[in-house]
């Protein structure tokens, strides 16, 4: 089945420090939403493989897929999926959201072959601090425990790329994704970020990677303001890119991309 979401108007720019901003005009109906949720969780979750990783006092279960048709002699991309606060929990099921399962789909399989680690958080991963208009994100102890497994799995796996090591998250995931990008600037190639919070500890490092932003202009949940406060903080990074969805808010600010090779598209363009 494919579900064709309907983009109205594009609008972009590049400001005079080489940042690239997108104004997107998207309308996404209920049905739509609904649809392009239930054909990702059709899909069988299998190839995902089920592990439970220990680290001092911190355990998180975790799936880990392979690339399809998986060649030992090649190099292939490490993509770390996280998961949003609705997901939280140990069944070692959950973590696996519509924007991780996309990774599932043969179109996408075939033309973007990669490693995905989904770790699942029992706790909030990711805190907030601040006013309601502008909050800032903080790891919780569990993420240097997966900048932990990060790097045992790449010891592990020789077939992973390390200049292609990326981070893509919704929500609190996002925000963890930016945590892990502030924690170890250096070790990531790229980050998606989909309507998280800003952290801002290794700002300067930051103006120097690869990010895509994206978020909902009616996002009363995890702000707005607070893409658009990172975005004018990276001033000068030309590795930059904000994408504002002016009609969508948090809850279905994903759905343009379940179904697209958007974000796949962008990540596989990146390296360090």
């Amino acid at each position: 089945m494919r579900i064709i979401v309907l983009l109205v108007f594009i609008s972009g720019g590049v400001v005079a420090k080489g940042q690239q901003r997108f104004t997107v005009d998207t309308k996404v109906d209920s049905a739509r939403f609904a649809q392009s949720r239930a054909v990702l969780n059709a899909l069988p979750a299998v190839p995902f493989t089920k592990h439970i990783y220990k680290v001092d006092s911190n355990t998180i279960p975790y799936r880990l897929l392979q690339p399809k048709q998986y060649e030992a002699r090649k190099k292939y991309p490490l993509i770390i999926a996280l998961h949003n606060s609705s997901r939280l929990g140990d069944d070692n099921e959950q973590q696996l959201e519509p924007l991780t399962r996309i990774w599932l789909r043969d179109e996408i399989a075939g033309k973007y072959p990669a490693f995905v680690l989904a770790p699942q958080f029992k706790k909030r991963s990711s805190v907030y601090t601040g006013k309601d208009s502008l909050l800032f994100s903080h790891p919780s102890d569990d993420v240097p425990a997966l900048l932990k497994l990060i790097h045992e799995l790449e010891a592990q796996h020789s077939s992973i790329d390390l200049n292609r090591v990326y981070l893509v998250g919704y929500s609190m995931g996002a925000s963890t994704a930016q945590n892990l990008l502030s924690l170890e600037p250096d070790h990531f190639a790229a980050i998606v970020s989909v309507a998280g919070v800003p952290d801002t500890q290794a700002i300067e490092k930051m103006k120097k990677k690869n990010i895509l932003l994206i978020h909902g202009k009616m996002d009363t949940e995890n702000p707005y303001s607070g893409s658009e406060y990172l975005y004018n903080r990276l001033k000068g990074n030309r590795k930059l890119s904000f994408y504002t969805y002016s009609n969508l808010d948090h809850n279905n600010i994903t759905i343009p991309f379940l179904l697209s090779a958007m974000i796949p598209d962008w990540l596989f363009k990146q390296k360090k």
